[in-house]
């Protein structure tokens, strides 16, 4: 499956559930404390974090989307301080402040990377959560898709109401689920528990031929769209109604905290899904992006320029083929990384040894190499009415199969000079009998500190002889 970035933006998803802050306590431990066998931590830092349903808002508007916050909060200072975070993430909150009854909170004392001893302020069944319902009848007018994030603190004890209005509405609803009564789930979009919540309802499952058969019974029996199974270091499975089980394997080499992991899950999830992806699609991106969360410390969110620079790693999603309106992210992302970029240019239009040995000497110049190409019609002014002979997709396909070639994007001027003013590469490469000074584009790429290089063709080597061999 190849796997690419979606338009996030272009999405708008209400999340509504048990909110909570998740504050940190950061320092060092000296000494033990002469009071009792405990070390003693001197705090140099305090974050404050969103937890819960709000860390699965958090987690989409980091990917772009238009995130709509619906829960039960305190009158309090921790309510104050979870809605600054939010809206400091452009999450747009609709709380329900119910006096004399404390935000959950849940404070982490962390030293050396570990967590000493966790803290928690909380009281069971929210008593505002009755409005909810209410709150989301009126969300449900701009959404795309709906989150239910339930952690079993009562905001969600209307439940089925919610999913009944989603589905009046016509709106997809995913739900991350808790306990053991997944019957109040009924007639949701998608459930996304894990293995062992699974199988504390449906029972334990022997083998993954088990798995998959009690997953679609219970598809049935509660009238499901899909169920996604996160299996930890097995991965995912997918299984929607009317196809195959889809099994998605974990790539993560390190695990720092899987504080959150299935936040991030259920928000790509819905994200990607509310941007047009199939949900097969929209599950491999969230498998991706739930091995890069479980890197960081503490609940975390994942943003679209790490699972593009995840799937770079992999040869797909952001390598390859693009069009001038990706390129820009694209370089940011690269220069996020402090990647060095590498541009050259030309038609390309029957590719040979000349062409692979060049762009391979033009890659080593730096990390990133893009290859602008003049499309069809910039060709046949450049070189006549019977060129091109291949079509710009299937030059630009071709050049994108190069092991040298991390991008490749169409032009349509006779020069590449105003795609070169955009990129600004590090290093502007061009081959034959040139000047630096009259390469298009040279002088913006020095104004901007960068290197021009001329790099000599192999001789023997060209598209014209080839054409003319061809023809005689």
């Amino acid at each position: 499956m190849t796997l690419s970035i979606p338009d996030f933006s272009a999405a708008s998803v209400v999340v509504a559930g048990d909110v909570m802050l998740d504050r940190y306590l950061f320092g060092g431990t000296e000494r033990i404390s002469p009071e009792a066998p405990v070390p003693v931590v001197q705090v140099r830092e305090t974050v404050n974090r969103a937890g819960g349903a709000a860390n699965v808002a958090a987690n989409l508007a980091s990917l772009g989307v238009d995130t709509t916050l619906i829960g039960v909060v305190g009158q309090d200072d921790e309510a104050a301080a979870l809605q600054a975070v939010l809206e400091q993430q452009n999450v747009n909150c609709r709380f329900k402040a119910v006096a004399n009854w404390p935000t959950t909170t849940k404070t982490r004392v962390q030293s050396r990377g570990q967590q000493l001893i966790r803290l928690d302020r909380e009281e069971w069944g929210a008593s505002g959560s009755d409005a909810l319902t209410g709150y989301l009848k009126k969300a449900l007018k701009s959404a795309s898709t709906v989150v239910l994030s339930d952690y079993g603190k009562g905001a969600l004890g209307d439940v089925s109401a919610m999913i009944d209005l989603c589905r009046n509405a016509n709106t997809p609803v995913f739900v991350d689920p808790k306990g053991s009564d997944f019957d109040k789930y009924r007639g949701a979009t998608v459930l996304t528990p894990n293995q062992s919540e699974f199988e504390s309802v449906a029972g334990v499952c022997d083998s993954e031929d088990e798995l998959v058969e009690r997953v679609r019974k219970m598809i049935s029996e509660l009238e499901l769209g899909a169920l996604l199974v996160t299996r930890s270091e097995k991965g995912m499975l997918l299984v929607e109604a009317s196809d195959e089980p889809v099994f998605l394997s974990t790539r993560v080499s390190e695990v720092f905290d899987v504080t959150g992991a299935g936040d991030t899950v259920i928000a790509v999830l819905a994200g990607a899904v509310a941007s047009g992806e199939s949900m097969a699609t929209a599950a491999a991106l969230s498998n991706l992006a739930a091995g890069l969360v479980v890197r960081k410390t503490g609940v975390a969110s994942v943003s679209p320029s790490e699972i593009r620079a995840a799937l770079h790693q992999r040869g797909q999603g952001g390598r390859g083929l693009v069009q001038e309106v990706e390129l820009a992210a694209i370089i940011s992302d690269a220069k996020y990384q402090n990647e060095s970029i590498v541009m050259t240019n030309g038609c390309f239009d029957v590719l040979h040894a000349g062409h692979v040995a060049y762009l391979e000497e033009a890659k080593s110049l730096g990390d990133r190499l893009i290859v602008a190409v003049n499309d069809d019609e910039s060709v046949r002014r450049l070189k006549g009415s019977d060129r091109p002979v291949n079509a710009l997709q299937d030059r630009m396909a071709v050049l994108a199969g190069l092991a040298a070639v991390d991008w490749v994007v169409p032009f349509s001027e006779d020069t590449p000079a105003r795609l070169i003013r955009m990129i600004l590469p590090d290093v502007l490469v061009k081959g034959g009998d040139y000047r630096p000074d009259d390469i298009a584009g040279a002088k913006d790429v020095l104004k901007n500190g960068g290197e021009v290089r001329v790099l000599a063709f192999r001789e023997g080597h060209s598209s014209s002889s080839i054409i003319d061999k061809l023809r005689s």
